[in-house]
């Protein structure tokens, strides 16, 4: 990785920090940095819609959690199961179905009447879910792409879902309340977007590699150790650099350690072979993921439980009085912190090429520091201005995507590659894994706090 200079060194100039910049670029495919960072966009900017849309969605009398889970649980469920089959289903097959699922989701939530009754909420839901297991099953593919494109392709779809929080809650805010279109239409003009992921997969991305690959095998994959790799150690085809079919071949090959053992392959019928390979390779499957947890797993699950915790359970309650404040209204300052938050987000999942974290319980460890240091402001009011918490936020957004973006990174860096596209699915259940308890512990916290804010003469969140 290239260190740019600091400001105000011998060094630092514009032609050096191009140069650098430039460096630090070199070999990147403008193709393939261009469709992953529209998967990472299009497949999270729904679930951020959703979200704004909460309070149009279920009215101020049913609490907002219930949309959070809705969106987030079949996500959940997905990811935790679908890594040990879905490698069985060509990615030509998959996007298809994800873009299907997540419009019909959008289209059923859009042409629901806008009642707010406990049936046309119901009905509403549905819509959430079918979204929210596209975006489950999106995410853990597009990272598992990753495996087959490199560095970059990983730094892009970072980006492109750091920019989802802040382009999905911008559009639907710009929508709803500048340009005053109803809540219905701007989601139904939004049930559209993922026909972007149809042309960026098969009209942007280069798609080589998955043409020498779905022609030789179904199981997960490794890149061959005698293909030509460039200068960061990645494959050539791999990173989109080349695209003539004569340089397929050999590109990718199925390993044998990872899918079952060829001995014992005509010593029984077809079908008793077919269903002892499934078993071995889930078995297979269920071993790697174990080696995933601690190093991987566990800390982007505790970074997500805490900043989540922080989002949904503590921010509502960060209120200070109006006339040291720059709102008029105390729901403002809820709006801002998630909008802050997404800031720091965007800015930290499109800085791998720039800055890596390798000890990833570190940061996982000052996101639950932020966690304890909000929730006792929010009991004791000890934080005097209102800025500091905003900083907090910012810094709370900085660590969440850092983690997200570095621990992928990592495994790319780490896991070997006949487990990579594997383990790149499969960790990604973390983050919704962390989204989905910290739904739970966020709807009991913002009750908590509330009361015992009531209880000490600050109620201010009863005023939103």
């Amino acid at each position: 990785m290239s260190r740019l200079p600091m400001p105000g060194s011998p060094s630092a100039s514009w032609a050096v920090y191009r140069a650098r910049l430039k460096a630090v670029f070199d070999g990147a495919d403008p193709r393939v940095c261009a469709s992953f960072w529209l998967f990472g966009l299009i497949n999270n900017v729904l679930y951020v819609i959703i979200l704004s849309a909460a309070l149009d969605l279920v009215g101020p009398n049913v609490p907002k959690g219930v949309v959070l889970l809705a969106d987030v649980i079949p996500s959940f469920l997905t990811k935790l199961c679908a890594p040990y089959f879905i490698h069985k289903v060509p990615y030509t097959v998959r996007i298809p179905i994800f873009v299907a699922l997540s419009a019909c989701g959008m289209l059923i939530i859009a042409i629901t009447p806008p009642l707010q009754d406990s049936r046309t909420i119901g009905i509403k839901m549905c819509g959430v879910i079918l979204a929210s297991l596209s975006s489950g099953g999106g995410e853990l593919s597009f990272l598992g792409l990753t495996h087959y494109y490199g560095h970059f392709a990983l730094a892009s779809w970072g980006s492109g879902t750091g920019g989802a929080g802040l382009i999905g809650a911008g559009a639907y805010a710009i929508a709803t309340t500048t340009l005053k279109i109803s809540p219905r239409t701007s989601l139904l003009a939004f049930s559209f977007l993922p026909i972007i992921m149809i042309i960026s997969f098969f009209i942007i991305l280069p798609r080589g590699p998955l043409h020498a690959s779905s022609a030789k095998s179904v199981e997960y994959e490794a890149i061959r150790e005698d293909e030509p790799q460039d200068h960061d150690g990645e494959s050539v085809e791999h990173s989109g650099v080349h695209d003539q079919p004569g340089e397929h071949e050999g590109l990718l090959s199925a390993s044998p350690s990872a899918s079952y053992p060829s001995s014992s392959r005509n010593l029984a019928p077809a079908n008793s072979k077919a269903i002892g390979r499934a078993w071995t390779s889930f078995k297979a499957n269920l071993n790697r993921s174990k080696g995933l947890f601690f190093p991987y797993m566990l800390p982007l699950l505790l970074v997500y439980i805490a900043e989540y915790t922080i989002n949904q359970g503590v921010a509502p309650t960060l209120l200070f009085p109006l006339s040291s404040s720059p709102f008029e209204e105390y729901r403002s300052f809820y709006s801002t912190y998630g909008a802050i938050y997404q800031v720091g987000v965007f800015i930290s999942r499109s800085s791998t090429p720039f800055i890596r974290i390798h000890h990833l319980y570190i940061p996982s460890f000052l996101q639950i520091a932020n966690l304890v240091v909000l929730t006792l402001h929010a009991m004791f009011n000890f934080i005097p201005h209102f800025y500091i918490v905003c900083i907090i936020i910012f810094w709370e957004g900085l660590l969440g995507g850092l983690v997200y973006v570095s621990t992928f990174a990592e495994i790319t860096d780490n896991v070997p590659k006949e487990d990579r596209e594997f383990s790149l699915g499969a960790t990604s259940v973390s983050d919704s894994g962390g989204i989905c308890v910290a739904g739970f512990l966020g709807m009991a916290f913002e009750v908590w706090l509330c009361k015992w804010q009531v209880a000490h003469g600050r109620n201010y969140c009863k005023m939103q």
